[in-house]
């Protein structure tokens, strides 16, 4: 069960105070008779801060051996022990937290304090856009970020841009060649990225997409916008599993609009894709943002033994970026609504909160909407429509790469041959 509770109850009532210890723990004095207690007096709940100092803070003593807390850019000296800024309640299990952030935060406020050096992130489509927030902001806290995307030019100046706006190191921000409409050009990203992060993969953030496309196949035979938004990042996600450690998050970015999907006759041509007579663009996105939340909830089941939380999320309603670039008329759409819809830093908030936020620690299977998370459409939670969404898609790269990387899978879920 969820706590939604509002932060009010969070307040400390008159005359208490909130104290730490040197391994993380929090408690709480009540000022006007000096009682001490680990709970909270409003809530009853206790509470605990990370063991580590937030990025940007060192811990010294001054000329009477108390502690001080400087933060190390602007020089400012605390007593207060600013992990307390990040305090939270200890979780009676991993679902249960509260929401400490909305529609209006941005990416740089979720990540206040936090320190992501020595973390690895792998984030497809980051050369611009929503994918371009994300990166920048956990580069901007330390995180090594490895970029991949088709076009190399267009992510070094990404990169470049990036180093300059947030003084990241050069070394930290790494390009990597990866073309969604080739599920050969994924297997090869795959094996290269093994070689880049040889130890652990910390964040998968499966971010690119294709929107308002009319029909064109791949080279793999398949609609350029099924494969390049669900096929080939199910794929990639597949073969960089090895990577994938206790502790690690795989992110699908989706969208609202895949309650807007429709799967008619999908499961009786045992076929995910339209056909070309039958096609528009706009069902064939509804429904590749649908296999995004299945697909999730599949692997969320699979892996949740190895402690690896796969979840997905929507960044925003028709988010002004790179999109919409394929159509006139959507172009001038998401441009007229331009001043009503959150901002590129507001849309990549959602994301690098599941990506990083301590509380969702442990935390698996869930579909997230404005850094909360959310119920998903009926269709998502249908386990036999989820089920035989995987098992196709399965055959449908199987067909096309044999089996490497997802045997294991196959054994596991069979469907009919496709027609």
């Amino acid at each position: 069960m969820h706590n939604i509770d509002s932060d009010s109850e969070d307040e400390l009532p008159s005359g208490w105070a909130e104290k730490s210890t040197e391994d993380g723990n929090v408690y709480f004095v009540n000022t006007c008779n000096n009682k001490i207690q680990w709970t909270h007096p409003q809530t009853g709940r206790k509470k605990v801060i990370p063991k580590d100092l937030p990025f940007g803070w060192s811990k010294s003593v001054d000329e009477n051996g108390k502690t001080l807390y400087v933060h190390n850019e602007t020089g400012n000296k605390t007593y207060i022990d600013p992990r307390l800024a990040f305090s939270k309640e200890e979780k009676k299990h991993a679902n249960d937290f509260r929401q400490r952030f909305d529609g209006s935060t941005t990416a740089y406020q979720v990540l206040h304090g936090v320190d992501l050096s020595g973390k690895y992130a792998l984030i497809t489509g980051s050369n611009a856009g929503i994918g371009f927030e994300t990166a920048k902001s956990l580069a901007r806290h330390g995180c090594n970020v490895l970029f991949a995307n088709r076009n190399l030019e267009a992510t070094q100046q990404a990169i470049e841009q990036i180093i300059i706006e947030t003084n990241a190191s050069e070394e930290s921000l790494k390009s990597i060649h990866l073309d969604l409409s080739s599920l050969q050009s994924v297997k090869k990203c795959a094996l290269a990225v093994r070689t880049v992060f040889s130890d652990h993969l910390d964040m998968l953030i499966l971010n690119a997409g294709v929107f308002g496309l009319p029909y064109e196949e791949t080279v793999d035979n398949l609609d350029r916008t099924f494969q390049v938004n669900h096929l080939s990042h199910m794929y990639l996600a597949l073969l960089l599993e090895p990577l994938l450690k206790r502790g690690s998050r795989v992110i699908f970015v989706s969208s609202e609009s895949h309650r807007m999907a429709s799967l008619k006759n999908v499961f009786v041509k045992q076929n995910l894709m339209y056909s070309k007579e039958q096609y528009s663009s706009m069902m064939s996105y509804n429904n590749s943002k649908l296999y995004n939340v299945i697909t999730a909830k599949i692997l969320s089941d699979k892996w949740r033994h190895k402690g690896i939380a796969v979840n997905s999320l929507h960044p925003g309603n028709m988010v002004y970026s790179n999109l919409m670039k394929n159509w006139w008329l959507y172009h001038l759409a998401f441009l007229l609504v331009r001043p009503f819809t959150k901002s590129l830093q507001q849309a990549a908030a959602t994301t690098v909160y599941v990506a990083t936020a301590s509380e969702l620690e442990d935390v698996t299977g869930l579909y997230f909407n404005n850094c909360f998370y959310c119920e998903e459409s009926a269709l998502a939670r249908d386990t036999d429509i989820a089920q035989e969404v995987f098992a196709i898609s399965l055959r449908m790269i199987k067909e096309r790469m044999g089996d490497e990387g997802i045997g294991q899978y196959l054994n596991i879920y069979s469907t009919p041959e496709l027609t």
